[in-house]
This record gives structure tokens, C-alpha cells and sequence, in this order.
């Protein structure tokens, strides 16, 4: 039994082994309702450069939030990443400025975040569209808009 138990944990480490911490991130949308996702926290570079890779699933209300801990062009890209996802670019102060939709899975096609960010939300792909997100909405959490 212990060598089962045992096996999954080796298995996590192969893939990375970065441990991440959650939050509640709320996003005020201009056109409804504030919503409230469960964020994952990738706030190290190490934990930036697994970030969702090989992960096989992602729940409706879950993402992962990327803190880069300044402002800064931001280039992200999907290689090893198994899931399609959206990817909202935020402003230091969690303002949505840039969005891109359906990012292709295993691409290692460079995403631009277009003008220079502090914070990248991943979330399953069609999130943005089932949530009416749109650029100008706002993100905040303990992490977003905290910083220097």
C-alpha cells in the first residue's frame, strides 16, 4: 500500500513538483455580476515556468494566476500545456488590458501581452466567453494590485 501511494508522488515530482498556493480572485465585470474564481498562485520564476504545463484538467471556476512582480512585456507561450486556455493580461492594479482567447495546446507560439503587465490569469478555454469577460473588467485578490 505505501509503495502505491508512493508511486503518484514521484510521478508529480517528474512533472515539475512546483506546489502552489490558492486564493479567491474576484473579477468585477462592466457587463454583470462580480464573479469569484479560485486561483492558483504562480509567484516564483520556477513556479512561472511550470505554470499549468501537463495538467489534464482544469475546474470551471479555477485558473492560475501568474505574478511577475513588476510591470514588464510579458511573452507566454503553451508548450507542454495539455489544456486549450484563455489568458487575461492585468495591469498592476488588476486592470484586464489584454485578452487572448482558445490558446492552442502543445503551441509554442509566442502570446504577446501587447503592452506591459504585472499579473497573467489562466483559465480553461471558453471561460472568457461564458463569463462576459471583456478588457477594462477587474481583478482583485490579496496578490493582485498589492504590490509596488
Amino acid at each position: 500500500m505505501a509503495l502505491f501511494l508512493f508511486v503518484p508522488l514521484l510521478a508529480a515530482q517528474a512533472i515539475g513538483g512546483e506546489i502552489f498556493s490558492r486564493e479567491p480572485l474576484t473579477l468585477t465585470r462592466q457587463l454583470g455580476e462580480p464573479v469569484t474564481l479560485n486561483v492558483e498562485l504562480a509567484l516564483t520564476e520556477a513556479q512561472r515556468e511550470q505554470g499549468l504545463m501537463f495538467r489534464r484538467s482544469i475546474g470551471e471556476n479555477e485558473g492560475m494566476l501568474f505574478d511577475f512582480g513588476e510591470t514588464r512585456m510579458v511573452y507566454m507561450w503553451m508548450k507542454n500545456t495539455v489544456l486549450p486556455l484563455d489568458m487575461l493580461f492585468l495591469d498592476p492594479a488588476g486592470k484586464v488590458v489584454h485578452i487572448h482567447e482558445n490558446a492552442v495546446p502543445f503551441s509554442e507560439t509566442i502570446i504577446p501581452s501587447v503592452e506591459p503587465v504585472r499579473y497573467v490569469l489562466e483559465v480553461g478555454a471558453g471561460t472568457v466567453k461564458r463569463l462576459n469577460l471583456s478588457k477594462g473588467d477587474m481583478a482583485s485578490s490579496h496578490t493582485v494590485g498589492k504590490g509596488p
